[in-house]
């Protein structure tokens, strides 16, 4: 005859074998999931630059507009989005530049720790007034961001640049506003 355990004792070793269940069956997923190639997807809107670049280190000179020279690494971390204009920035430029303006008023909040930046010839008249009611506006000193800028007439890039001066990614030409606004909602917060 075989000695069965206790009810009480055969109760708590289920319960005890349930609870390892619970915490061991999503790491068998995951490995699983893993083993089989699938890898969650987490991408951004914006191109990764490879090989990364530090605007800081490279001395990369912006001088303003309004006189002096951009700080890349301020008193406070604050991102840059660095928006480089094609020639002669017209209608859609404008409305671009207006959409990425507007994705900085909704972080609320948080819209402080992003700085809009404007590089290359300012639109005339009116949009220049607008423009600088929420950019700062200058122009690349020694041309180290000509490979960024666009060639089409009409048109911007951006590059969001971290508080250390990283340029983080890029936004080419012809860009959606609605997916950088979500990007930096992600890493705005």
């Amino acid at each position: 005859m075989i000695n069965q355990a206790p009810p009480g004792l055969r109760a708590s070793r289920l319960k005890l074998l349930l609870i390892v269940g619970v915490f061991m069956a999503p790491i068998l997923i995951a490995s699983l999931l893993t083993f089989s190639g699938w890898q969650p997807s987490a991408k951004g809107n914006g191109l990764p630059i490879s090989p990364q670049r530090n605007f800081e280190q490279e001395q990369l000179r912006i001088d303003l507009d309004q006189g002096g020279q951009w700080v890349w690494r301020g008193a406070e971390p604050k991102l840059t989005l660095l928006v480089l204009a094609g020639p002669d920035c017209a209608t859609h430029c404008l409305d671009t530049l207006t959409r990425i303006a507007w994705a900085r008023i909704t972080l609320n909040q948080n819209a402080k720790r992003l700085r809009l930046l404007y590089v290359g010839a300012p639109p005339t008249g009116d949009a220049r007034k607008a423009l600088d009611n929420y950019w700062q506006v200058g122009r690349d000193v020694d041309g180290k961001l000509a490979g960024f800028a666009p060639q089409s007439p009409d048109s911007v890039s951006a590059v969001l640049v971290e508080s250390n001066g990283t340029a983080l990614s890029l936004y080419p030409a012809g860009f959606d506003p609605i997916g950088l606004h979500k990007d930096l909602q992600k890493v705005i917060r």
